[in-house]
């Protein structure tokens, strides 16, 4: 039994001694350590089998207030957080190198750790007290990390709409959700759920995610036309995928799993959202934009799979999107990085000699984006559609998706032709380089989560609903039918745009190019609107009115007036000739007195 003990002990010693210069190491990067430390309470709990941990606190600030803190851990918070963690450890070192020269670097990063917590307690939050600070912390970290930069202030000031629409429907949920969950007290909302006969009206419910993923709105995407390298890129990834976290887990499920008219509003509107997306991603040239609205596109594919009644399929996709989206972000900026600041891909090309790491694993993106087997997009994108073609839920949708889906292709296709083939297209006193380890580990880790983070989500978390296992041939093949069919559509752009005739402005290329002519509508329409009715109430009712009424118009009026008045008078009879005598006779007796 001793030698026993001893034996272990030296070999615990001897490994001990080994790691140490590892964990030294580690402890000048906290985010590495605090990813590494997230991965043994995840251990823990996925071998414990327990379903969830919920503990309960109080605090007294306040006399006879009291402030209730609840806390759960679960499936989704444990998966979570060593994803969050990691992409952040990524993000930071990126930054290191990406954001070298801005003077605000060290509030950056105080700012993206903020938003880091506020998102974590989000994830764990299980009363609305809770919920409400994560949110909000979230909401209002983003709007300070994407209106970081201070050489620009135009560019931020856009993000006030999507802000506000942020918190309208924050406020509309909140306002619905607290007489209805009878949670008055800020106690757990998943405690007492209203009866199913009860639906709660999904215009409450529904704004207060859809509003703060923003997908659809293009001023979200006006910082990301920077023209040089800014701080508002780097924690975009965790923006949009923090944006999400509502739907899939707190506390909208139970509610929405009842609510059959909600679950159809998200469905229709995730798919128009997707599509929108996909379609003005096809013609935009900003790299940096691309990305951002294919973002977007795959933010609508999880509303899609909110509405079909799956939350943990979302999560899956929000989880595997998160690696190689936040990869494409960091190969998007080491480009522009590398380029000068220069963000268009019309000015790219032959990349892939002098920057063949950071584009191998652009491309690696790409296809994970494309949902390419066996990457990790693969195996949530093609759930999703799989369980779309399988379920008798709307057809419309369906189609919106599916088509959405051979977009992604298209614009990822396109945006991997021009950037990395063909002929260089930038100056030719361009140095460039990629030299930097901060620059290229990062991405290169992305790119390793992106092609084994589908496979290992897929084998340690079993799914709530068993997949639909047996199905036509067509039906399986669909997603990749469908991308197969958006890489050929590229291939024939690409082609297009190395010819020497001018494309003509077709209504479908306006409608991409401008954005489903969003600006023209929400911007110029409403502007024309307004001055031409003031020009009308200056010009018209003011200036013309009071010019008549004091000009020719006014004295005709008073003569008109006066004419009216003697006209009655002239109509030849003595009773009018005496009265005009006897009035002129008064009038001359009174003077003389």
């Amino acid at each position: 039994m001793e030698t026993t003990l001893l034996l272990n002990t030296s070999m615990l010693l001897t490994l001990t001694i080994i790691l140490m210069p590892i964990l030294l190491s580690l402890l000048l990067t906290p985010h590495s350590t605090a990813f590494l430390t997230s991965l043994v309470p995840m251990t823990i709990f996925m071998y414990s089998g327990s379903e969830s941990i919920i503990s309960h606190s109080e605090s007294k600030f306040i006399t006879n207030f009291k402030i209730p803190f609840s806390l759960k851990i679960d499936q989704y918070s444990m998966m979570f957080f060593p994803i969050a963690l990691f992409v952040t450890s990524s993000i930071l070192q990126f930054a290191l190198s990406y954001m070298a020269s801005e003077p605000h670097i060290t509030k950056f990063f105080f700012f993206l750790l903020m938003f880091l917590i506020a998102m974590l307690t989000l994830t764990i939050a299980n009363n609305m007290f809770l919920l409400f600070i994560g949110s909000e912390g979230v909401g209002i970290m983003s709007f300070l990390l994407i209106g970081d930069d201070k050489a620009e202030q135009k560019p931020t000031q856009p993000h006030s709409k999507p802000s506000s629409t942020t918190e309208l429907g924050m406020s509309a949920s909140s306002k619905h959700s607290m007489p209805s969950l009878n949670n008055k007290h800020l106690t757990n909302p998943t405690s007492t759920l209203p009866q199913p006969n009860s639906n709660p009206p999904p215009s409450t419910i529904y704004p207060s995610s859809h509003t703060k993923i923003c997908p659809i709105w293009p001023p979200s995407m006006t910082t990301r036309r920077h023209t040089t390298p800014n701080p508002s890129l780097c924690p975009t990834p965790l923006q949009h995928h923090s944006s999400c976290w509502n739907l899939p887990t707190h506390p909208h499920p139970p509610l929405l799993s009842t609510n059959q008219t909600a679950l159809t509003l998200c469905l229709c509107l995730g798919a128009l959202s997707t599509l929108f997306a996909a379609t003005c991603a096809l013609t935009q040239n900003d790299i940096k934009k691309i990305i951002a609205f294919s973002t977007s596109s795959q933010l609508g594919l999880m509303m899609v799979t909110i509405g079909l009644n799956l939350p943990q399929l979302a999560f899956f996709h929000i989880s595997t999107h998160a690696f190689f989206k936040a990869m494409l972000f960091l190969c998007s900026g080491s480009i522009i990085h590398a380029l000068n600041g220069e963000q268009d891909i019309r000015k790219m090309g032959s990349l892939q000699k002098v920057l063949p790491t950071t584009t191998t694993c652009l491309t690696i993106g790409n296809l994970a984006l494309m949902g390419t087997p066996f990457l990790a997009g693969f195996y949530s994108k093609d759930l999703i559609i799989e369980s779309l073609n399988t379920s008798y839920l709307n057809a419309s949708a369906l189609l919106l998706t599916l088509l959405a889906t051979s977009f992604t292709a298209t614009y990822s296709l396109r945006m991997t032709l021009l950037v990395q083939t063909s002929f260089p297209r930038m100056p030719t006193i361009t140095p460039m380089n990629e030299n930097t380890p901060t620059l290229i580990n990062p991405i290169t880790r992305l790119a390793l989560g992106s092609i084994v983070a589908g496979l290992l989500i897929t084998s340690y978390i079993p799914p709530t609903k068993t997949p639909p296992m047996t199905m036509p041939t067509l039906t399986k093949t669909t997603a990749i039918i469908i991308t197969t069919l958006g890489i050929i559509l590229a291939l024939e752009l690409s082609n297009l745009t190395h010819t020497l005739t001018q494309p003509k402005q077709t209504l479908s290329l306006n409608f991409s190019s401008m954005l489903g002519y969003y600006n023209s509508l929400t911007h110029r329409l409403t502007s024309l609107t307004l001055l031409h009715s003031g020009q009308k109430i200056a010009s018209h009712l003011i200036d013309l009115s009071s010019y008549k009424k004091m000009g020719p118009e006014g004295i005709a009026d008073l003569q008109l007036t006066a004419t009216k008045t003697s006209t009655p008078l002239h109509t030849g009879l003595i009773k009018a000739y005496l009265g005009t005598f006897a009035l002129s006779t008064f009038i001359i007796l009174l003077s003389a007195h």
